[in-house]
């Protein structure tokens, strides 16, 4: 091991000391390997009308609290390596991801994380992709996050699952399969608010929030509830560790994806330690600022709120969420994710596209029995020029009563095949969610607010998910390169675990689930990047500022810093279709920031 990562280690254990005391409660500090403690027996909660408990908005019975979550949810694959459709919507993400391999004790339910946060440029973002176009970090990710396998014996495939143990089977082929479900501790860019309805808390900070998502059904898919299928459990990371609201699949309202005065808000190029591990109580997710000293941190227990989901019924219980395995093994994985993730770094795209203008006017709007209410009057359906070409008009209106959709584009830009987004089609139905540049007013909960967006633009998660015509932000040159038109990289060290780091690593990538043009039963035509994209982002190592060096980078080679490339896109390998052929791997291999040349 260099010593230059060794140094970079020990930074990052002085940071879990300085969590630890932020915590205040002590949870942070609570070995990894104590028994974990159940959840006490209470009786089935009933789902309230609007709630979490289909994080892709889908649902035959239910409405969404934040239908675009669906960008932010985990991508299922579906029967035998097929694509996984929630009821006939197509769901799948582009979740470029480093997962990280170990076989040492706690590797696989304690790690820690620093980074560097993002910072966008000082001049507006454009709404041209052509020429020197300026970005925001929210426009090329909607989140950078951190995943981790999670015990659920109310998901996939429905068997018990023992916390911290690699006795846990997450094979896909195996119908007595551990029950998984699957965590992302998911961090937010700023500048497009609100969260209700887009990617930001606010204007200027970047937040986080733990998310826990589950799969309604049983192995190889079966009777899997069209009600309930991808159940999220969500709470933004607090200064005293209390969810600023109901965070549960049934319960969740519009308190829940609201920031409040105890919600850890972070300034761009802040240098933060994000710890995950496993306590008592519950799995721990703790980011400690340290260029503000603040710490925020949620405990997935059932005291704070969490639930599992009864398959049948889509009722909650209280329960308190532990990570599945013990060590970061390859197989360690959850066996309904596209994903072959374990221990992993990613970074969500497709969801954004700028734009001159927008049109269809469709507004936000949820509401509850209990008084809850959220309205954003000014949102459409359709991107008008900017990133779909000058004088263009881009993808919908969709009429939601009957599925019938208007100018829906598939892989390359080409008409779908489809005029309903319910026909399983891998085509952009409509641009959904869409806001105007500027001042706009919202309501939350009665309280008349005004939010502002530096540029028009849609987000692509209401209909379908995602960019499925590769147009918008994600596919062009604008990532973190070292130019002032651009962010500056969300940089990251490590993780390591007890002190030490994880020895190898694989690069993956699920994009090509998102493409028409890709057979996933063969592999052909799954590529990176994929046919209508303009560039696709790869992860480098190179020169991280007050990190050090050796420093891992996601986007585009940055001028004077970028000491390696991994192959550019090559780096993703090629798809795996013996597992999913929607996700290209690359093979094992060793960790390069442990090498002595780092």
């Amino acid at each position: 091991m260099g010593k230059r990562w060794a140094r970079l280690c020990a930074l990052a254990g002085s940071l879990i000391v300085i969590i630890g005391i932020g915590a205040g409660s002590g949870l942070a500090a609570s070995a990894a390997s104590a028994k974990p403690a159940a959840a006490s027996a209470s009786t089935s909660v009933a789902p309230k009308p609007t709630n979490l408990l289909d994080c892709n908005g889908h649902s035959t019975k239910y409405k969404e609290v934040k239908k675009d979550l669906g960008g932010l949810c985990t991508d299922p694959r579906g029967t035998w390596g097929g694509r996984f459709e929630d009821n006939g919507v197509y769901v799948g993400h582009d979740e470029p991801s480093v997962k990280f391999i170990s076989s040492a004790p706690g590797s696989g339910n304690d790690m820690t994380y620093v980074n560097t946060l993002g910072k966008d440029p000082h001049a507006k973002p454009t709404t041209s992709p052509h020429g020197k176009t300026v970005s925001d970090y929210a426009e090329l990710s909607p989140a950078p996050w951190f995943g981790l396998p999670i015990c659920d014996p109310g998901s996939y495939p429905q068997n018990p699952c023992t916390p911290d143990s690699d006795s846990n089977s997450g094979a896909i082929n195996d119908p007595n399969a551990a029950g998984s479900a699957f965590m992302e501790l998911q961090f937010y860019p700023p500048g497009y608010q609100p969260f209700v309805d887009g990617p930001s808390c606010d204007a200027t900070h970047w937040c986080a929030a733990l998310t826990i998502d589950s799969l309604e059904s049983q192995f190889n898919f079966a009777n899997i509830n069209t009600a309930c299928e991808e159940p999220v459990n969500f709470a933004f990371l607090q200064r005293n560790g209390v969810p600023a609201g109901p965070p549960s699949p049934q319960l969740a309202d519009v308190s829940t994806l609201t920031p409040n005065n105890q919600t850890l808000l972070m300034n761009p190029g802040d240098t933060v330690a994000t710890t995950i591990k496993d306590t008592p109580q519950g799995l721990l997710a703790s980011v400690s600022d340290f260029t503000t000293h603040q710490t925020g941190y949620i405990v997935a227990s059932g005291k704070n709120g969490f639930m599992n989901t009864n398959y049948k019924t889509c009722a909650g219980t209280p329960f308190n969420f532990h990570p599945e395995y013990n060590t970061a093994k390859q197989q360690n994985q959850v066996p309904w994710a596209a994903l072959e993730g374990g221990v992993l770094m990613q970074q969500e795209i497709g969801h954004f596209e700028p734009c001159s203008s927008i049109t269809n006017t469709y507004p936000y709007t949820a509401s509850y029995p209990d008084g809850q209410t959220f309205s954003d009057p000014k949102t459409a359906q359709t991107c008008v020029g900017g990133f779909e070409g000058p004088g263009k008009v881009g993808e919908g209106p969709c009429n939601a009563s009957t599925g019938v959709c208007q100018n829906a584009t598939t892989q390359g830009g080409v008409a779908c095949p489809s005029n309903k987004f319910t026909s399983g089609a891998l085509c952009e139905f409509s641009d959904m969610t869409c806001a105007p540049a500027g001042p706009r007013p919202i309501n939350v909960n009665g309280a008349a607010e005004t939010v502002s967006w530096p540029v028009a633009g849609c987000q692509d998660n209401y209909f379908q998910n995602g960019d499925l015509d590769f147009d918008g932000s994600s596919y062009i040159p604008d990532w973190p390169d070292g130019s002032p038109n651009h962010p500056t990289s969300f940089a990251y060290i490590g993780p390591s675990s007890h002190g030490k780091s994880y020895p190898q690593i694989q690069f993956e990538t699920d994009v090509a689930g998102s493409e028409a043009d890709c057979t996933i039963a063969t592999g052909a035509g799954c590529t990176a990047p994929p046919t209508g994209a303009k560039f696709y982002p790869f992860w480098t190592l190179g020169n991280g500022g007050r990190l050090g060096a050796c420093v891992w980078h996601f986007g585009n080679v940055i001028a004077g810093q970028t000491t390696s490339t991994f192959g550019r896109d090559a780096q993703y390998g090629v798809a795996d279709v013996a597992r999913y052929g929607g996700t290209l791997a690359s093979p094992v291999l060793a960790n390069p920031q442990t090498s002595r040349s780092c």
